[in-house]
């Protein structure tokens, strides 16, 4: 009989990487990279058409249509780690604009889509270790 522990050293490599991040993995690693908040119901097919735009780019994203209070949604994300928090509002909607939150609490109103794509995409592509999206901006 031969014995292989390959599953038992990728499970160890797993261990040590979530530790070593404390759950906090980089973009290009996190399983959820970005959850879009709409802020009342109205806003949620809306919201879904941006998801369904961010996942066509390559971002795992997820919509939170739950009837609960924005800062609850938010304070979720945080404590779920995930690394770029979307807001969506009427003023958003109308402007085609988005509100990002980073993990680290940096915030960012009026975020035209393609500049947040082409900002996130090159922080994946470059598998950057930090999310300092618009400190050039």
């Amino acid at each position: 009989m031969i014995h292989r522990v390959i599953y038992g050293s990728i499970e160890r490599f797993f261990g040590i990487l979530t530790e070593h991040f404390a759950g906090k993995f980089p973009l290009w690693m996190a399983p959820v990279q970005a959850v879009l908040l709409p802020i009342n119901d109205d806003l949620v097919p809306y919201a879904n058409d941006v998801r369904i735009k961010l996942e066509k780019a390559g971002i795992r994203t997820e919509v939170d249509d739950r009837a609960e209070s924005l800062n609850k949604k938010v304070r979720d994300a945080q404590i779920g780690n995930i690394p770029l928090i979307l807001t969506i509002g009427d003023k958003e909607k109308k402007s085609g604009t988005l509100s990002v939150r980073t993990l680290d609490g940096n915030v960012r109103f009026g975020v035209p889509h393609e500049e947040f794509l082409e900002k996130v995409l090159s922080n994946i592509r470059e598998r950057k270790l930090d999310l300092n999206l618009f400190l050039t901006s």
